[in-house]
């Protein structure tokens, strides 16, 4: 569903206050290393990644963007779940080490800074940007020896230290910077999805499809899948809850009929 469509007649933004980023693999056709660069059918083989952006607190996929893990995808993502936050400056912005994710959000969220001019010879410097005083990112950096992880390093990248603190502790879930619940949701995805379980013969043969996939798994989940930690005890009995749900954007567990059928463009 477009995020743009959404505004006016969706309840719309979802509640979300922090979210983590994460890029899962997978592929398609055949693995990276048999593409040839000379083939230009090889262009839509290989490492099919899922750029994703995930709150945690109520479970929520926010964004999904599939494809070859870019630069450009990367911007896609902070874009596309910038604008279905409703272009609000988070609690907290988690990634893994991932550089693009700094440029993304420093053009998404950042200001613009025009420096005066001198009045002496040279061409002026030019416009940059800067992350406005309430963005605060950090980064999770993991150190692997055969495979495991040894170490892991902890940073905040924009905002002081004091502010993700005191996000961390505003968090209903977060004690510390982490990405956790984004990586465990790229299990549950990999479980609903056959086609990125790892080492079967189930893995995409078709660019495009595996993308229709993607997204029919990752955003069905969000209205049609009761998520167990989510539930609510009332009236002496558990109560189920989607992500959808829990985000304060429908009131009830939709069936996948309800969810394939339903106009993502409302008639104004």
């Amino acid at each position: 569903m477009p995020s743009n469509s959404m505004t006016s007649w969706w309840p719309f933004p979802p509640w979300t206050r922090e979210v983590q980023c994460d890029e899962k693999w997978a592929f398609v056709g055949k693995k990276e290393k048999q593409c040839r660069a000379d083939d230009p059918a090889d262009a839509q083989r290989g490492d099919n990644w899922d750029h994703v952006a995930y709150d945690p607190e109520h479970r929520l996929v926010l964004s999904v963007v599939p494809g070859k893990r870019t630069v450009e995808n990367t911007e896609l993502l902070v874009q596309d779940f910038q604008a279905r936050t409703g272009q609000r400056t988070l609690d907290l912005i988690t990634t893994d080490e991932y550089p693009a994710y700094r440029t993304a959000l420093l053009n998404a969220y950042g200001q613009t800074v025009i420096p005066p001019r001198t009045g002496k010879p040279g061409r002026p410097r030019r416009a940059y940007q800067v992350p406005p005083p309430n963005l605060r990112y950090a980064t999770v950096h993991k150190t692997r020896r055969k495979g495991r992880v040894v170490k892991i390093d902890l940073r905040v990248v924009f905002g002081e230290v004091a502010a993700v603190q005191a996000a961390l502790e505003r968090s209903a879930v977060s004690h510390t910077i982490n990405t956790a619940f984004v990586e465990r949701h790229n299990g549950t995805d990999r479980n609903r999805n056959a086609r990125k379980t790892r080492k079967s013969y189930c893995f995409s043969k078709d660019w495009d499809i595996h993308n229709a996939a993607t997204y029919f798994t990752m955003y069905s989940y969000n209205f049609c899948w009761p998520v167990r930690t989510l539930r609510r005890h009332d009236d002496g009995r558990w109560h189920p809850r989607t992500p959808a749900m829990s985000a304060g954007l429908t009131d009830h567990v939709w069936s996948l009929a309800e969810w394939l059928t339903f106009p993502a463009v409302q008639p104004p």
